[in-house]
């Protein structure tokens, strides 16, 4: 199977990592090292030697439930010391980044990028921390792009001794109800930067909020825009990750629509 040089790969299991990029023809992969919708700390990964000393990137997404703009002081606290945990456990695993949701403001959308500031202050770590385009919430401070722009204004520039880029979604931006075919330039516009992009198709309609994932070329995203924007992303310089369903043949099929929309 054919390599790309651009790191393609897909989020898999957390075990048999190296096993599932070897099967896939992957070049970089992406896991969870907890239960996404747990508060519990992170255990030790049983493949973290193997996964250091490997040859692929692995990167990690933190758990969903991360919300560090929310008003409610217990679920923003609880938030910046899983994410701490997170990239602590990630920096164990030599992970190449930690992908992060940008949350929800639920008393205030303009009040989110300064807790985002806070929190970003706050943690310590030499983990490569990206903040991730959302798909749904009134209040949330990355879904549309003049969101993120209020909120990259407030973080990007700010050296907060963190290493900071975005991870665009492709269903997050379809859901968002955004322009598809603009969508990378506006982004790129915004945070002069695409370190990660997760090529989804998604289950619904534009607008919807929904985030539901599906095959590549199968789901709601016309199929143009889908790979314009896999091919703008990757010539911006960023790794493609799929996060569809995980079945092996299923993947390998999207890999390569990804490998086809690069060519």
């Amino acid at each position: 199977m054919a390599r790309s040089q651009v790191p393609i790969g897909a989020h898999v299991d957390r075990v048999g990592v190296l096993d599932a990029a070897a099967d896939l023809g992957a070049d970089c992969m992406q896991i969870f090292l907890s239960d996404p919708g747990s508060w519990k700390k992170p255990p030790p990964h049983p493949e973290a030697d193997e996964i250091r000393a490997g040859p692929i990137d692995v990167y990690v997404h933190a758990p969903y439930l991360i919300n560090v703009c929310s008003p409610k002081p217990n679920v923003r606290y609880g938030s910046r010391k899983i994410l701490q945990q997170t990239c602590d456990a990630a920096s164990e695993l030599g992970a190449k980044a930690v992908i992060v949701h940008g949350g929800h403001a639920e008393d205030d959308l303009g009040e989110g990028p300064g807790r985002w500031l806070r929190s970003l202050e706050m943690l310590e770590t030499d983990a490569t921390v990206l903040l991730e385009n959302t798909a749904g919430g009134d209040h949330a401070v990355a879904r549309r792009f003049d969101a993120i722009a209020s909120l990259w204004e407030a973080v990007g520039g700010v050296d907060t001794g963190i290493d900071l880029g975005f991870c665009f979604d492709t269903c997050h931006a379809h859901a968002a109800g955004e322009d598809l075919d603009t969508a990378i330039e506006r982004v790129l516009a915004i945070t002069g930067q695409i370190d990660l992009l997760h090529a989804n198709d998604s289950r619904d309609p534009a607008g919807t909020g929904a985030d539901r994932h599906e095959r590549l070329g199968e789901g709601q995203v016309a199929v143009e825009a889908l790979r314009k924007m896999i091919k703008e992303g990757a010539a911006a310089g960023a790794a493609v990750i799929v996060e569809t369903p995980r079945e092996p043949d299923g993947l390998k099929a999207d890999l390569e629509f990804v490998r086809a929309a690069i060519a």
